[in-house]
């Protein structure tokens, strides 16, 4: 039975995440649980933040010397990404910048791609995914009716840069992803698991889409290769330094000739209209409520703002919504009555189709299977080592 509604009365989640909690005072377990962690990060000294980047920097470089790059970064054109490279360059790193077009892009995010790697001077590795391909399984995922059409595009950054990464010698990919704005967990159902190669191939093959050619597949045990035998680190860079977004996005614009999206992940079209139509309309999801909630936690935006913001449609005129609408129907070949029709239909679980989360959840569900995990990885490299 589903709980009476009811909005956190300190950030702005909801009852429409399913496995919500509130105390007495009616305070949320998302943002409960969020400062809880993200207050370890901010109760340190900023000498020691600072020692603390000073050491992994220095890492980085003995691990990249006499090598071309000595880091990996994916740059999406949205601010976490574009910060963490210049962040990365004033801290004397040589990234490679890695991009992935998945046939999305907006023209925005493309200029400020470009504009960021031409005022940085750091080269661009750009992974083209063929549209047909992409396209075809896009399809299955609208047809399969899952919910994380974005896994996607996830995985197959997550593929490009591991992938990379190895082709180069490097040990480290310096992410985005952070505490200060990224920190609140998803709700359960608002995604799915970003690391289901299997998951991706069986909607394919279930309802006749391609296989995989230029679509750059990444899995749990891909993941477990890269990681734990290769040594390749995926480390979210931000967590190093003092994040504020507002303060972020005016020197990325004064100084860079960045342009601000009106919301997160709003780089991409798709992503887009993703999260301000589909997600609202079919999923009864709107994850303005998380990413503005995680900033109201912070302490970066005051929950007044932020509900002021969510009364307000996820888009910013019913013209841009029309618009992106139309090039949503043009470019998947769809018909106003396809898309009505998938609206209507009810959300399948991704589960469903075959997963490989069990896999996952065998090597790192706990502490003692992590240690055991670790255990073979080094008994191979030990083996390894003596052929």
């Amino acid at each position: 039975m589903s709980q009476p509604y009811q909005v956190c009365t300190r950030c702005t989640m909801d009852t429409t995440a399913i496995d919500i909690t509130f105390n007495e005072e009616g305070q949320c377990n998302y943002c409960t649980d969020f400062i809880k962690r993200y207050s370890v990060l901010q109760h340190k000294a900023h000498a020691q933040k600072e020692k603390e980047l000073t050491t992994f920097v220095q890492q980085v470089k003995e691990s990249g010397k006499n090598k071309r790059y000595d880091c990996i970064i994916g740059l999406s054109g949205g601010v976490d990404s574009s910060w963490v490279l210049v962040q990365a360059v004033k801290c004397g790193l040589r990234p490679l910048a890695v991009h992935m077009d998945n046939g999305w892009n907006s023209e925005l995010a493309q200029n400020n791609i470009a504009n960021l790697v031409r005022a940085l001077k750091v080269d661009l590795y750009t992974h083209v995914v063929d549209w047909a391909e992409y396209r075809g399984l896009m399809q299955t995922f609208f047809d399969a009716d899952v919910i994380d059409v974005e896994l996607l595009y996830d995985n197959a950054m997550l593929g490009v840069n591991y992938q990379l990464a190895a082709k180069h010698g490097v040990k480290f990919i310096l992410a985005g992803t952070n505490q200060a704005t990224e920190g609140m967990s998803l709700p359960k159902k608002w995604n799915w698991f970003k690391l289901d190669k299997k998951n991706i191939k069986m909607i394919s093959k279930r309802f006749g889409g391609p296989a995989l050619s230029t679509f750059p597949a990444f899995s749990t045990l891909n993941f477990v290769w890269y990681e734990f035998v290769r040594n390749i680190k995926w480390i979210s860079f931000l967590d190093f330094f003092e994040y504020n977004k507002s303060e972020v996005l005016d020197l990325l614009e004064r100084d860079y000739g960045y342009v601000r999206y009106p919301f997160k992940h709003y780089e991409s079209i798709f992503t887009r209209f993703y999260q301000g139509y589909i997600l609202p309309e079919k999923f009864n999801v709107d994850k303005r409520k998380l990413h503005l909630g995680t900033l109201v936690a912070g302490n970066q935006m005051t929950r007044e703002e932020a509900v002021a913001i969510l009364q307000k449609p996820a888009f910013l005129s019913e013209q841009l919504l029309n618009e992106d609408k139309q090039y949503f129907l043009k470019k998947m070949g769809w018909t106003k009555e396809q898309l009505e029709d998938y609206i209507r239909r009810p959300q399948v679980p991704h589960e469903v189709y075959g997963s490989e989360k069990n896999i996952w959840n065998l090597f790192f569900a706990d502490v003692e299977k992590r240690k055991f995990y670790r255990f073979l990885v080094n008994i191979y490299k030990k083996v390894k080592g003596k052929k």
